[in-house]
């Protein structure tokens, strides 16, 4: 676990809470200013589809919102920066405009079939694509490059592995494909044996 996480969110109100539950609050020392991500915060990061952003409008409400895209939209520039483009959608504009106020945000990856998930915190800044079509070419998924209007950057100052507990698991249709394939092939050879022989 990355410590930064703990320290970051472990405020004094939470700390509270803690010691009235439990009869303890965990003691977190300071830490460094950022926790990079290693090598399987990484390789978890570039295999999602998809993933669940948090922000925080001007007055104070939490806004989540789902991003989606071929594995590895979400791009690891380097430890400690992740990228990824975004596209024409409802035109809301709210997590656009939230972080124009407030650039903390908070990140929700799930593997449901393993039941494991990753959350990451940081602070992100929005490009308008229009103005970078060089960064475009680098981040956005080739079939659409066309339809990118804004490329987020998000500066990693830490991220935590939740335990699996409670985590239902959900199958794309591509992963349940993959595991009945050998029953349907099965089911073809048992029916080939069934044909009458001529």
């Amino acid at each position: 676990m990355a410590r930064r996480y703990l320290e970051t969110l472990f405020t004094p109100k939470v700390l509270a809470a803690q010691l009235d539950y439990f009869g303890r609050a965990h003691n977190i020392r300071p830490q460094p200013e950022r926790d990079p991500l290693g090598a399987d915060e990484t390789t978890f990061v570039q295999a999602r589809d998809s993933f669940y952003m948090a922000t925080v409008t001007e007055t104070g409400w939490p806004y989540v919102q789902h991003r989606g895209g071929a594995p590895g939209f979400l791009r690891v520039v380097d430890p400690t920066r992740l990228a990824f483009a975004d596209y024409k959608g409802n035109r809301q504009m709210i997590s656009t405009g939230n972080l124009a106020a407030n650039d903390r945000v908070a990140l929700f990856l799930m593997d449901y079939p393993q039941r494991t998930r990753l959350k990451i915190i940081g602070h992100a800044r929005v490009e308008d694509a229009r103005q970078h079509p060089e960064l475009v070419a680098q981040i956005a998924e080739p079939e659409a490059r066309a339809i990118a209007e804004r490329l987020f950057f998000i500066e990693v100052v830490s991220f935590d592995w939740n335990c699996p507990k409670y985590i239902a698991p959900r199958y794309t249709a591509a992963e349940v494909a993959e595991a009945i394939l050998p029953l349907k092939q099965r089911i073809a050879e048992l029916e080939a044996q069934l044909q009458p022989k001529n």
